[in-house]
C-alpha cells in the first residue's frame, strides 16, 4: 500500500491495531486486493478509524466493539457486522455479550435490523466455534464486566 497521507505514525499505528483486532488473515487480504482505486481509502480507514480513533484511551477494545456492532446494527452494515463480531470476540466479548448488545440495540434501531444482525452474529459465532449465547437466568454467571455501579445482585 502506498503512503497516502503525511507520516506521523497514524499509518503504523492503525495498522497494528488493525491486525490486532480484525486478525493478520483479514488484513492480509484487504492488502493483497487493494487496487489503485481502493487504496486511498484502505489508507484512510487504516489511518483515521484505526489509527485516530481505536487507538484513543478513553474507550477500551471491549466497549469499542460493542458500540461497532451496535452501530452497524443500526445501519444494515451486515457485510461489516460479520467482520466486526469476529472482531469482537477478539476483544474479549463472548455470545451472551453480543446477544445483550444486539437486543439493546433492538430497543433503539428497531426489531428488523437487530434481528438481521443476530441472524449474523449467530452464522459467524457458530463459524468460529463460538459456544451459543445462554438464555437469561440460565447460569450465566455475572459476564465480563459483572455488576456495574448500582446494581444489586439480589443477595
Amino acid at each position: 500500500m502506498r503512503e497516502e497521507g503525511p507520516d506521523d505514525g497514524t499509518l503504523e499505528a492503525g495498522m497494528k491495531v488493525r491486525r490486532e483486532v480484525l486478525g493478520d488473515a483479514h488484513v492480509d487480504r484487504a492488502q493483497a486486493g487493494t487496487s489503485p482505486m481502493t487504496a486511498p481509502f484502505q489508507d484512510f480507514i487504516t489511518r483515521t478509524a484505526w489509527g485516530e480513533v481505536w487507538t484513543r484511551p478513553q474507550l477500551d477494545r471491549w466497549t469499542r466493539s460493542c458500540l461497532t456492532l451496535a452501530l452497524l446494527a443500526a445501519g444494515g452494515h451486515e457485510r461489516e457486522l460479520a467482520m466486526h463480531v469476529r472482531a469482537a470476540v477478539r476483544n474479549g466479548l463472548d455470545a451472551n455479550d453480543i446477544a445483550e448488545v444486539l437486543l439493546h440495540t433492538a430497543v433503539y434501531a428497531g426489531v428488523p435490523a437487530a434481528n438481521a444482525a443476530m441472524a449474523v452474529a449467530q452464522d459467524t459465532l457458530a463459524e468460529l466455534g463460538v459456544p451459543e449465547a445462554q438464555a437469561a437466568g440460565e447460569d450465566e454467571g455475572e459476564g465480563r464486566r459483572g455488576l456495574q455501579d448500582g446494581q444489586d445482585d439480589g443477595g
